[in-house]
């Protein structure tokens, strides 16, 4: 009957959570490793607990109001989790249990002071590191003693810390068990913790040691601060010695206490040089053990190292699978898509297969390799002029990577291949028919799919769907496209270099292209103002709109005084911009015509802000300051030193520009139209499966691959446990922040914006769309939960295009992410928004309703006190 409650560590190893709780599991696996001390010991199971739990009948209910109670309430928390650990401490352990610990403790040794400590079934998981979560007891001696402390980490599952955490992680509280291990005491020289990678900077071919005398608490307490090491290949490469004036020691009776170090030895190193080596090999080879990174406590009694923990490192951003040895530079796709958010895996697989370069997929993101393109002298120039001109935190990430000797071999440019046949492209007429000719041809190829989609299912749907990812390329990589793209983004340069060397005026292009014709996602915003012009007339509609819950409200719209127009309006807005939503390059992102909802809270702001008829006089405003920014120029030019032929090139150029930059937009529209399409044809197949009693629920095909997809159409197959593991993963990478470069040894590269031209204490970012603004800074993460002002300054941390309809309601915006050419930036000229991107952590970094003042023509954010 004992032998349910009490198991010695080395029975157990990492798949016996539900047994023995994540740190009893990891121990337990630990103690099998060759070459690896782990101090001896034995667990008290999960069903001991269950055990005591259920000899506790008073925690029932307590138990069911701490799961209704609301995790800002820490009161209640408080006062419940303190009645129900009174009652575990206070229960009497039951006989049987009581004689199967004592038992093992005979074994340990009866006076062996031990340490006691807590192993729930939720920490140390690969995704979620509930470290320091539940509690400890060092040096603990004798049998009653132990019983005494092995109650009291049972009771630690309910302290408030617990409590909370596993409410904002969603972990229901009885479904957590509480373990215990109970380890012979190391009395040690020294000891630390090892991290098998830089947690800094990600580098998982560094290992970092940080050391100090007696006991771990010392450290993990932050009583004194450790020497730390860093070791790469055997060698030390970095190290600091700490003045360590206090430790903690282990007493005789029992527990424990600090002490001082003697001056003389405050100054010494706690390892030698080769300890810290042969620790540093240790860690290495319980890394390979458990397949990835590892965070481990040690002990060093006698010159021998003992290993008292060991769990992952959940702070690490993966590394993309590259399949050799070689050095691999990765740069952040999410980053220039304004979607920094994990991808679903068939998200993530069909932005792949329909994308003009090979991607490569971790923690959800996508990522280029651009190692070849930076190993050359030429292309290395066009590929940093190019990021650069976008983000330049990319720019200097990527610099800072290049002035490390030799981690990108430099090869000889390509040799000469001469022009390409028929010679370079007919420069480009500024002439809208050409912007109309690609509208057009564009929106022919997305009526050809939707028509050719319609009579295809099972695995001829995904045939057919591959070859429309060929077309889909083919419009994408279209000459004439690329070139008028080009065209508004060179013009733009060119204005801005030139203004600024002819007239010393910042940014001129922001002015010039204010309301620049043809641009569907400025054209978006306007139109939800339309929208609002249509409801504003009728109260009944506003109050009706303020108590939308449900999705299928536009038909009870319909049923209300004015509501038959107000519901044509909204449909209208969906059939033409219904495809899209926040992180649109997602396919699983619940787009506006499945989700209408979304647009309600945007479209009441719009009916309270907004007098009728302001989208038309929005553009017009916008239309009237660039012709008058244009006079001004070309008159000022005038007057300069060959002012003619400058006012004549300046003409030219600002024609250019206000034919071709609205275009900038449409092609990311056409994308997503036909994503829209692709998603419409996929839920019906997945529908299907959940017919055939495939899959529980549609939406399990989000976590299958394309290709996994096609293959379950197939075979009327889904392995569950795939999609159960892809769902659970998908969760943990919301907790990482994905860099903007990534190299294959994983650092994680943010760069940096090295300028000494701001004011102390202010953000620095980019500049995008000039002018000054103050206002009250609204930090919003989720477009659903915007409620602005007129006057409001939006922060978030990126904005795609379909945040572009907030747009036309805010006086300044500020983003994490983002570059002179990301459509944040566009929409905030066109419409004449003072806007700075690519400031890092804005959105912690700024309070909600904070005042700030953001600086758009210099690149950075005051905050105001």
């Amino acid at each position: 009957m004992g032998e349910r409650y009490v198991l010695d560590l080395r029975e157990v190893d990492e798949t016996q959570v539900a047994v023995v709780g994540g740190k009893g599991a990891q121990l337990g696996g630990l103690s099998r490793i060759d070459g690896i001390s782990v101090p001896g010991g034995f667990c008290v199971t999960t069903d001991a607990f269950r055990r005591v739990m259920a000899g506790v009948p008073s925690t029932d209910e307590l138990l069911d109001r701490l799961s209704r109670s609301d995790p800002d309430d820490r009161d209640t928390i408080r006062m419940l989790g303190a009645r129900i650990r009174e009652a575990i401490e206070g229960a009497v352990v039951p006989d049987d249990l009581a004689v199967a610990i004592t038992g093992a403790l005979v074994e340990l040794g009866e006076d062996a002071a031990c340490a006691v400590r807590s192993s729930a079934t939720a920490e140390d998981l690969p995704t979620a590191s509930f470290a320091g979560q539940q509690d400890t007891y060092l040096n603990v001696v004798g049998t009653e003693a132990i019983l005494r402390h092995v109650s009291r980490c049972w009771a630690s599952l309910f302290t408030e810390r617990a409590v909370i955490y596993r409410q904002r992680n969603g972990i229901d509280h009885r479904t957590v068990r509480m373990a215990v291990v109970v380890q012979r005491m190391v009395l040690p020289d020294a000891s630390g913790i090892l991290f098998t990678a830089d947690p800094v900077t990600g580098n998982r071919k560094v290992a970092t040691v940080d050391a100090g005398f007696g006991l771990g608490e010392a450290l993990v307490s932050g009583l004194v601060n450790p020497d730390v090491y860093k070791v790469r290949d055997d060698e030390i490469v970095a190290r600091t010695i700490a003045a360590k004036q206090r430790a903690v020691h282990a007493l005789p009776a029992g527990g424990t206490r600090e002490v001082t170090v003697d001056s003389q030895r405050q100054e010494q190193p706690a390892l030698t040089d080769a300890q810290v080596v042969r620790l540093v090999r240790l860690g290495r080879r319980i890394e390979a053990h458990f397949g990835r990174p590892q965070d481990i406590e040690w002990c060093l009694a006698d010159d021998g190292f003992q290993i008292v923990q060991s769990r992952p490192i959940t702070t690490l951003f993966p590394v993309p699978e590259s399949g050799d040895q070689e050095n691999h530079v990765y740069v952040s796709v999410g980053h220039g898509q304004m979607m920094t958010d994990p991808m679903k895996p068939l998200g993530h697989s069909m932005w792949r297969l329909t994308a003009m370069v090979p991607m490569h997929e971790a923690g959800g993101r996508l990522f280029v390799d651009v190692t070849r393109r930076l190993a050359a002298p030429t292309s290395r120039a066009s590929l940093l002029d190019v990021l650069g001109k976008g983000d330049p935190l990319i720019r200097d990430a990527l610099e800072t990577v290049l002035d490390r000797d030799g981690f990108v071999p430099t090869i000889p440019d390509a040799g000469p291949g001469g022009p390409p046949a028929g010679g370079p492209p007919a420069p480009l007429e500024t002439d809208p028919a050409v912007v109309t000719r690609l509208i057009e041809r564009s929106e022919t190829s997305v009526a050809a799919l939707e028509r050719d989609i319609r009579t295809k299912t099972g695995p001829a749907l995904f045939e057919f769907l591959m070859e429309a990812f060929e077309e889909h390329k083919r419009v994408l990589s279209d000459p004439l496209s690329i070139q008028a793209i080009m065209a508004g983004m060179e013009a733009t340069w060119w204005l801005n270099d030139k203004l600024l060397d002819w007239l010393g005026e910042k940014n001129a292009a922001d002015t010039l292209t204010l309301s620049a014709p043809g641009n569907i996602t400025s054209e978006m915003g306007l139109a939800l103002l339309d929208v609002a012009d249509v409801i504003r007339p009728h109260p009944d509609l506003v109050t009706f709109l303020q108590g939308v819950e449900d999705d299928g409200f536009l038909d009870e719209l319909a049923k209300l005084p004015g509501g038959a127009e107000a519901r044509d309006a909204i449909e209208a807005y969906l059939d033409r911009y219904g495809m899209r939503c926040v992180g649109e390059i997602d396919i699983t992102r619940p787009r506006w015509r499945e989700r209408p909802t979304t647009l309600v809270p945007v479209i009441l702001d719009n009916v309270r802000n907004f007098e009728p008829g302001a989208a038309e006089r929005r553009f017009e405003q916008g239309r009237r300051r660039a012709q008058e920014k244009e006079r001004d120029v070309l008159s000022r030019l005038r007057a300069l030193p060959d002012g003619d032929l400058k006012a004549d090139e300046a003409k030219r150029m600002i024609d250019r520009v206000r034919t071709f930059i609205g275009y900038r937009e449409y092609p990311k529209y056409g994308i997503i139209s036909r994503y829209f399409i692709y998603k419409r044809a996929l839920l019906a197949e997945a529908e299907r499966l959940v017919q055939a009693g495939v899959l529980p629920e549609v939406e399990d095909v989000f976590h299958l691959t394309f290709q996994e997809f096609h293959d379950a159409v197939r075979s009327n197959r889904v392995d569950d446990r795939l999609v159960r593991q892809r769902k659970e993963a998908f969760r943990s990478y919301h907790a990482l922040t994905p860099p903007r470069v990534l190299t294959s040894e994983g650092d994680a590269l943010t760069g940096a914006y090295r300028r000494d031209d701001v004011p102390a204490g202010a953000l620095v970012g980019l500049p995008v769309s000039a002018g000054t603004v103050e206002g009250r800074a609204r930090v919003v993460l989720d477009m659903a939960d915007a409620d602005l002002e007129a006057g409001d300054i939006l922060v978030t941390a990126f904005t795609d295009p379909s945040w572009s309809p907030l747009f036309v309601g805010i006086a300044g915006l500020v983003t994490e992410v983002g570059g002179l050419m990301t459509h944040g930036a566009v929409i905030a000229r066109e419409y004449g928004l003072p806007a700075v991107v690519g400031v890092e952590q804005a959105t912690r970094l700024i309070r909600d309703g904070q005042r700030i003042r953001v600086h758009g023509t210099d690149g950075y954010v005051e905050i105001l006190p």
